[in-house]
């Protein structure tokens, strides 16, 4: 399954007057291509600091002090605020608990809407334009390479087809974003035509002349696309003459029967053209380019099929085994590179395994690998390697954590030596102190120099399982996510999004989730809608830039529980028609019940249980989950719910066992004294607690949760029983 975020040993620690607070303890969890994984746990367990992380929006007395956050072959804690902006808000978005405080009080809801579309539209036709012409570049080289073989004239035929295929895709862009353009006038036309028509029954107008003189402007951009209206397009102009006639400018009520008439013809020439198949651009923009004749009339399937053949047979069936060909000629000769970079990391490794670390060869040596596994990278693979990708940042971060913490362990033993003479001196005068002396803040320098070694060894466990098991690899399904590629960012180069095309898609936006008569909503302003209103238009904002990943951090915490349904129930079918990836905050077990894939349950910081929805809710295995689902409302029975006794643990003083020890009456003596490691259970199941081991005694789960849970089978879950 495709990864599409990986978030590795992740540790974030707070400064505070008290001390130094550790909220996120060495976590780890990957997020896959169109799944929901929820991470559940009590306030303060370390769930929205991670998703904050993620996201690179943590507090300034924030300390990050391990690990690495993987995205499109980026770590997201080493990237630079300028590359963050095009991440956050347009590849990952993020959706917070009180909707309120996430919309502009004195902004009306559609200005905040399109401010993000807006604002992102010339960032992302620059990032397009950068992946589009690099990427052609690369694949250009590689074709020649594999192709031409010391052929002048063959490879110059290859750089003529990359050139083409470059000049028809921008056009097929082109011709797209026209037709859009009058398709969306003809959407916008039928709700303005509808409106008109409503006043005119009602006799019931407020701006008459504006409103005849909208319609015209969108009629008349509509008749600007033959494939838009087709053979109505003579009807549309006859139809706008005869309304300008009668009208003059403006609706006079004598002529309201005649106008009626009007705009109810211009009305079902748009439904019409709303309802037709949309062409096929691409396949258009090389006939319109090379084949030097107009555009056959015929409708628009038998069209579509017609440039379809017609640009396999005179270009695309070349070009598509010329890239089969350039993509294999390119992962073997980097799968060289990455032979030369294995036997480097091998001979290097020795000068990060000593007692003391030279700061200069060091990093010269990193400089040295940095270099051999950026080259092995075959950049024209779409799906990112995310291990090589990543290596450099995290070599030189992680030697920047070692040798600086030599410098600031000295201060910290300092600072640390200092207070416990203090707290000695009050005890040894009998007094008893309020306060506890905070650990110290030096940096382990044995744990800095292992993270070190994991990251080369990594790297070379990596390429070793890759050059010995090879990869077995479609190159002509490659080609076409390649060519796919290149048509996204084509298109991100030529669209621009214009404050007309913005409100268009914002109202598209709103009836997306769920608000309806859109047009007046628009002009409103957040106090104006209620809360689970004010949460559909948070949701709509997060969507504007359509992200790859969704971030829900307890969406429905301040809603009543028919509205929670409802936004959980938008969230899911969000989720299945924009294909996203979604991680799911909260504190609430029940909610999560039926829309998660995944379930990490997250306490004082860890992850102590981590499987699928089906692991969790039937199969329990920690004590601290067991605590989660007798807490759950159950209306099906009497008993009383169980709260979890005691509070969670300071952690500014982190225990040096099992962190839910105080609280678990199931408690063994080994939890006060060691943390537990991650159990395997299953494939998809594990869970951090000592009554997994072997040697532990066996110790049963409450009869209260093995109720519910056979009352949960029974109810929703008798697949599961087979």
């Amino acid at each position: 399954m495709e990864k599409k975020l990986s978030v590795n040993n992740l540790v974030v620690s707070f400064r505070t007057p008290a001390g130094k607070v550790q909220a996120v303890r060495n976590i780890s969890f990957d997020l896959n291509k169109g799944e929901t994984l929820a991470i559940v746990g009590e306030s303060g367990s370390g769930k929205s600091v991670t998703s904050k992380a993620i996201l690179g929006i943590l507090a300034g007395n924030s300390i990050v002090e391990g690990g690495s956050i993987i995205y499109d072959g980026m770590d997201l804690l080493k990237v630079s605020e300028d590359d963050f902006y095009h991440i956050r808000g347009d590849k990952i978005a993020m959706i917070f608990q009180d909707p309120l405080s996430s919309l502009n009080p004195i902004m009306r809801i559609g200005k905040q809407l399109t401010e993000a579309m807006l604002l992102k539209g010339k960032a992302r036709q620059k990032s397009s334009r950068q992946a589009f012409n690099s990427t052609l570049a690369l694949f250009e080289k590689a074709m020649v390479e594999s192709s031409a073989k010391g052929d002048a004239a063959r490879a110059e035929q290859l750089k003529t087809m990359c050139r083409n295929f470059d000049k028809f895709e921008f056009k097929h862009i082109e011709l797209e974003q026209a037709y859009m353009t009058a398709r969306e006038a003809a959407a916008e036309a039928v709700d303005a035509i509808k409106d008109t028509l409503f006043h005119i029954e009602k006799n019931a107008f407020e701006d008459e002349k504006y409103t005849i003189k909208e319609i015209i402007r969108l009629a008349g951009q509509m008749f600007n696309d033959y494939l838009v209206c087709g053979e109505d397009i003579e009807n549309v102009k006859q139809l706008l003459s005869e309304l300008q006639k009668v009208s003059g400018g403006e609706i006079r009520k004598k002529e309201y029967p005649e106008t009626a008439r009007i705009l109810t013809s211009l009305r079902e020439i748009a439904d019409r053209a709303l309802e037709k198949e949309e062409p096929d651009f691409f396949n258009m923009g090389y006939y319109v380019t090379f084949a030097g004749e107009a555009l056959p009339e015929m409708p628009v399937p038998e069209l579509n099929e017609f440039l379809r053949k017609y640009t396999d047979e005179h270009f695309m069936e070349e070009f598509r085994s010329c890239a089969a060909e350039a993509l294999t000629y390119s992962a073997a000769e980097h799968d060289g590179l990455k032979k030369e970079a294995l036997k480097l990391l091998k001979e290097k490794r020795e000068v990060f395994d000593k007692e003391e670390l030279d700061r200069a060869v060091c990093f010269e040596t990193a400089r040295e690998l940095t270099q051999a596994v950026e080259k092995s990278i075959d950049r024209l693979e779409i799906q990112k390697d995310s291990i090589a990708y990543t290596f450099g940042v995290s070599l030189r971060s992680n030697l920047q954590i070692y040798f600086n913490g030599i410098g600031k362990n000295k201060k910290a033993a300092a600072v640390h030596e200092k207070q416990q003479k203090k707290y000695d001196r009050l005890v040894q005068k009998g007094k008893k102190p309020s306060w506890k002396v905070p650990p110290s803040t030096a940096v382990d320098l044995e744990l800095a120099k292992a993270t070190i070694l994991a990251c080369v060894d990594r790297v070379i466990d990596h390429y070793k399982e890759l050059l010995e098991h090879g990869r077995e690899r479609d190159y002509d399904r490659e080609t076409r996510q390649l060519i796919t590629f290149f048509k996204e960012n084509a298109s991100g180069v030529v669209l621009k999004v214009t404050k007309t095309m913005a409100k268009y898609r914002a109202l598209k936006l709103m009836e997306e989730v769920g608000i309806s008569d859109t047009r007046k909503r628009y002009r409103q302003y957040p106090f104006e809608f209620s809360g689970g209103m004010r949460q559909r238009i948070v949701i709509a904002i997060a969507l504007a830039a359509d992200p790859d990943i969704l971030i829900c951090d307890e969406p429905t915490t301040a809603l009543d529980v028919t509205i929670q349904a409802q936004i959980l129930e938008l969230i899911n079918s969000l989720k299945e028609s924009r294909h996203l990836s979604i991680i799911f905050i909260t504190h609430d077990l029940g909610v999560v019940a039926n829309m998660a894939d995944r379930i990490a349950v997250m306490y004082a910081g860890k992850i102590v249980e981590m499987g699928t929805s089906e692991d969790v809710f039937y199969s329990p295995a920690h004590p601290y989950t067991w605590a989660l689902l007798s807490a759950m409302p159950d209306v099906e029975t009497n008993e009383r719910l169980e709260a979890i006794p005691g509070t969670p643990p300071n952690m500014v003083y982190p225990p040096v066992g099992d962190a839910f020890a105080d609280r678990n009456k199931y408690a063994l003596k080994i939890d006060f004294e060691m943390q537990p490691p991650m159990f395997r259970i299953s494939e998809t199941h594990q869970a951090a607690t000592w009554l997994l081991h072997p040697d532990a005694p066996k110790v049963e789960i409450p009869k209260a949760i093995t109720d519910r849970i056979a009352r949960m089978k029974a109810k929703g879950g008798a697949d599961h029983e087979r």
